[in-house]
């Protein structure tokens, strides 16, 4: 399975949510609202969840084994990274939040 787009929805500045991202694989198969958070000295992937009636979350979509997790995870991370990089270059003011990668 490739990863054939990604889209950087929305960059947030405060708190620790980075980015709101959406990925296309084999331009079959979107996977919207995959959030990138950086929290504890690190950046990390948050895959799309559904909150239960308890008040827990569960994912809706999530990568099946490690292998692809570590490589899903680095790709959003360095788009988002390439993508904020350009975005502090730029002057972005009334600029759509869409960002293809």
């Amino acid at each position: 399975m490739q990863i054939t787009d990604i889209k950087i929805r929305k960059f947030f500045d405060e708190g620790p949510m980075k980015a709101v991202i959406s990925v296309t694989f084999d331009n079959c198969l979107a996977v919207h609202d995959i959030k990138v958070i950086y929290a504890r000295e690190r950046y990390f992937i948050v895959m799309p969840s559904r909150k239960n009636p308890d008040g827990t979350y569960r994912d809706i979509v999530h990568p099946i084994n490690s292998d692809f997790r570590v490589e899903l995870e680095k790709t959003l991370i360095d788009a988002y990274h390439a993508q904020n990089a350009i975005r502090d270059v730029e002057d972005n003011e009334g600029a759509d939040d869409t960002y293809i990668v």
